[in-house]
C-alpha cells in the first residue's frame, strides 16, 4: 500500500519559532462535545494523551471558545476561559507533554447569529480583546502554540465572505479589507504571546452553507487574500479543504496547501480525507462511515514539499494508533472509520 521510503517523509522532525515537532503528522480539531458546562475533565486528557503515545507529533484540540457571549451555541463545547475550564487544559496539555506529543488549542468564536455587519466597534474590540486573552491564557498554562479557527464560516471567516460581509466601514469593503479584523486577532494575539509562540490560522475556501465557496478564485486573489495575514505574524497556515488530493486551481496540480505555501513562503498543513475512502461530508449529510485508503499520493506530494504537515481527522478518531501503525507497516490493522467514533471517548 505505501513504500516505506516514501512513509519516512510523515516522520521527519519539524520546527517553526519555539516548537518542534517530531514528525509531520497532525490530529486535526474534531468538535465531540464531552465538556460538560464547557470543562475537560480527566477523560479528555486521555483521549488526547492517548493519540500523543501513539506517535502524533502535533495535536490541534477540538474548537475551544473564548470568552463573549455570542461565541457558541452547543452544549458542551469546552471554553477556553474560566478557573475550571483552563484547570482542566492545563491537565491535558500536561498529559500531552509526559507522553512526547505537542499540543495546541484551536481558539473558536462560532460566529454572529445574524451576520457580522450586527457588531459595533465597540462588539469587535472586545471579540479581540477575548482572543488575544485566550492566546495568553493558552501559553500561560503549558500549550506549544495556539490554531486560530477562521474557516467554515465561522467568525473570522464570515468577515473574510462577500455572502456574509455587508459592512461598510473599515472592516468591509474588498477582499483585502475584509481581512482586517482577522488580522487585528492575530496582531492582538501576537502581543499577548510575545514573537516566539507559533500561531496557526486555519482558513477554508468552502462554508458551512456552501461547499462550492471561494474566497479566492485565482493565484493571485489567493496571494492579495494572505498577504496582509502573513504580515500580521501567522507562522503556519493550516488550509482546510474536504478532499487533499484536489487542485485548487486550473493548470496547476497544487492543493490549497500547496498554494498558499508557494505564495507566502510559510509552512502549511494540508487537511481532507486523509487515509480514507470518502470526504467527511458524506459522515455530515448521511451518516456513513468510511474505508481506508491508500496514502501514496499524499506522501508524494509531502516528499515534494508541497506542503509541510500533513493533518489526519476521522481516521486518527477511529484509530488512536493511526500514526504508529503507518510508522510501523501495519496497514492491515488500520481501523475503519466510522460514525460511532463520534460517540465515544476511545
Amino acid at each position: 500500500m505505501t513504500n516505506s521510503n516514501s512513509v519516512q517523509a510523515l516522520f521527519q522532525p519539524f520546527s517553526t519559532k519555539n516548537m518542534t515537532l517530531s514528525n509531520r503528522i497532525v490530529m486535526a480539531p474534531m468538535t465531540r462535545q464531552f465538556s460538560p458546562e464547557g470543562v475537560p475533565g480527566d477523560d479528555v486528557a486521555a483521549y488526547y494523551r492517548r493519540r500523543a503515545e501513539n506517535g502524533v507529533g502535533l495535536i490541534v484540540t477540538e474548537g475551544t471558545i473564548i470568552n463573549h457571549p455570542d461565541s457558541s451555541n452547543q452544549e458542551n463545547v469546552p471554553h477556553f476561559y474560566g478557573e475550571e475550564a483552563l484547570k482542566g487544559w492545563a491537565n491535558v496539555a500536561a498529559e500531552v507533554h509526559k507522553a512526547g506529543g505537542r499540543i495546541i488549542p484551536q481558539i473558536w468564536h462560532m460566529g454572529a447569529r445574524g451576520h457580522v455587519g450586527d457588531y459595533t466597534e465597540e462588539d469587535i474590540a472586545a471579540i479581540v480583546e477575548a482572543f488575544a486573552q485566550a492566546a495568553a491564557d493558552a501559553k500561560r498554562i503549558g500549550f506549544d502554540g495556539i490554531e486560530l479557527h477562521g474557516a467554515h464560516g465561522y467568525l473570522i471567516d464570515q468577515f473574510f465572505w462577500e455572502q456574509t460581509n455587508p459592512r461598510t466601514d473599515r472592516y468591509g469593503g474588498d477582499m483585502v479589507e475584509r481581512t482586517r479584523f482577522a488580522v487585528e486577532v492575530i496582531e492582538a494575539c501576537r502581543r499577548a504571546v510575545g514573537p516566539d509562540f507559533p500561531i496557526v490560522l486555519r482558513f477554508s475556501q468552502w462554508k458551512g452553507s456552501d461547499y462550492s465557496a471561494k474566497l479566492a478564485t485565482t493565484p493571485a486573489e489567493l496571494e492579495q487574500f494572505l498577504a496582509p495575514l502573513t504580515d500580521a505574524g501567522v507562522d503556519v497556515f493550516h488550509c482546510s479543504t474536504r478532499r487533499f488530493w484536489e487542485p485548487e486551481f486550473e493548470g496547476s496540480d497544487l492543493n490549497l496547501a500547496g498554494w498558499t505555501k508557494k505564495l507566502t513562503g510559510k509552512p502549511t498543513i494540508t487537511v481532507g480525507s486523509v487515509g480514507l475512502d470518502s470526504e467527511f461530508m458524506a459522515l455530515l449529510t448521511e451518516g456513513k462511515g468510511a474505508g481506508i485508503a491508500n496514502i501514496d499520493g499524499l506522501l508524494e506530494k509531502l516528499e515534494r514539499g508541497e506542503f509541510d504537515l500533513v493533518a489526519i481527522g476521522r481516521a486518527l478518531l477511529a484509530d488512536p494508533a493511526w500514526a504508529s501503525k503507518i510508522h510501523d507497516g501495519r496497514i492491515d490493522e488500520l481501523t475503519p472509520f466510522s460514525p460511532d467514533a463520534l460517540r465515544t471517548l476511545y
